[in-house]
């Protein structure tokens, strides 16, 4: 314990614990509240075709801004007492989102028929929550531009009220359409969020108004956008290409099991998002920036190992103590309906726990701007999950998903050693470079 409390008392930590606990705690909470609704209300089969809208809406989002957010922020961080850097880089992520958005927002609203057949087959009818879904992008662009600028000037505070109020506001529109309209009421409510939560930030950027004239067509720059290119990649091949693939095993399931074991599977992975959400703020908001100053494989060892010793035990008995108390979590988060779930526990957090193993390490190719490494294991993660849980659906039936999930991290992680085993485990001088 003294060891995790002295990360605590670590200035980035301490921001994190203060800026963003409150927020990833409304954020679990809200989520825990819309499950319990949707398992009320709707059931296990409602909650497999929601899980498809919510990763169609997460990939078609990330698409439509190009994955811009990570680069504006880093940019606007680094330029931003230069007014001539700093009027390229709104301007250029401003429009090129705004073009790619409003295209994205276009091709969903006319081909709304072709997606509602992709993610609920011809048997639904949900094309009016996908053309509402459409309306609201290109608010979510404007929102998620507002967030990046705020992000890069470090309006932190602003930030987490938004970010709060956001929640909540999202939270009771959804149980109202929820109690409302059952299934389609949820399906509206993950369309129209984006656009509630914008309106939340229009207030909350007043204070920055005089960048408004930062905005100039004749500032957009090539320079600036081949600057931004290695994050939209990266966001492509990751944000965009793991929904789709989530959405496809789903999809298998309903179509060789049935959609209510899908539903199960779905409430699976919504109770490992909830756990996992501070677990991933924690690396990449403390790890991240201490991967970057640090140069030597010593250094690099030193660091891995004393995260591991400090996060890694509590972890580990989260996920014993999650395991043992299945049946309770199920019936807090959900109903008895989903009971069934309580199979599927065991390979998801086993998975779940090699994931985050293998991420401590990997977050070095971010840190290091190893983008083509980045890239190429990601590939390799979204194709090696789908065919492995394909494969293993076939001969294990619905534990076969998770078990996929599990084998996926486990060559995942097996890479990540394998690619840093001389700065993990060589021999190596106090010096020597990374």
């Amino acid at each position: 314990m003294k060891k995790f409390n002295n990360y605590i008392n670590s200035n980035v930590l301490f921001n994190v614990a203060n800026l963003n606990s409150t927020s990833l705690g409304i954020k679990i909470i809200a989520g825990i509240f819309t499950s319990k609704a949707i398992a009320i209300f709707i059931g296990a089969e409602g909650l497999a075709l929601i899980g498809n809208l919510s990763n169609f809406l997460k990939a078609v989002q990330s698409f439509s801004v190009l994955g811009f957010y990570k680069g504006i922020v880093k940019y606007i961080g680094e330029y931003k007492d230069d007014n001539e850097r700093l009027s390229e880089i709104l301007s250029t992520s401003f429009y090129v989102g705004f073009i790619s958005t409003m295209l994205a927002a276009f091709l969903s609203y006319y081909n709304a028929d072709f997606i509602n057949n992709f993610l609920f087959s011809a048997d639904y009818n949900y094309t009016n929550a996908i053309k509402i879904l459409a309306i609201a992008m290109p608010f979510y662009g404007l929102n998620l531009f507002c967030f990046s600028i705020m992000n890069g000037f470090s309006k932190y505070r602003i930030l987490l009220v938004i970010s709060i109020i956001g929640q909540i506001a999202s939270l009771l529109v959804t149980l109202l359409l929820i109690w409302q309209y059952k299934i389609e009421g949820a399906m509206i409510a993950i369309a129209i969020t984006p656009a509630l939560i914008f309106l939340i930030t229009l207030v909350g950027i007043l204070f920055r108004k005089n960048l408004i004239s930062f905005v100039k067509i004749t500032k957009v720059s090539s320079d600036i956008l081949v600057k931004l290119s290695p994050y939209s990649i990266m966001a492509i091949t990751s944000v965009v290409a793991v929904p789709i693939v989530l959405i496809l095993i789903r999809n298998y399931i309903i179509g060789e099991i049935g959609l209510k074991e899908a539903g199960y599977w779905e409430a699976m992975n919504r109770i490992s998002d909830y756990y996992l959400m501070f677990v991933n703020s924690l690396i990449a908001l403390y790890l991240v920036p201490k991967l970057k100053t640090i140069d030597t494989k010593k250094a690099f060892r030193i660091e891995v190992v004393n995260f591991y010793k400090s996060l890694l035990p509590y972890f580990g008995g989260l996920l014993v103590l999650m395991y043992l108390l299945r049946r309770y979590v199920i019936q807090l988060i959900f109903t008895e309906e989903f009971l069934p779930a309580e199979d599927l526990f065991l390979w998801q957090l086993l998975g779940d726990f090699i994931r985050v193993l293998g991420m401590v390490i990997a977050y070095q190719f971010l840190a290091k701007k190893m983008f083509s490494h980045f890239i190429i294991l990601e590939v390799f993660l979204f194709t090696t999950l789908y065919f492995s849980s394909i494969y293993l659906v076939d001969v294990f039936g619905l534990k076969g998903a998770v078990m996929g999930h599990f084998f996926t991290y486990l060559m995942y992680f097996g890479i990540v050693l394998l690619l840093f085993s001389s700065s993990l485990f060589g021999v190596i001088s106090e010096d020597e470079n990374l």
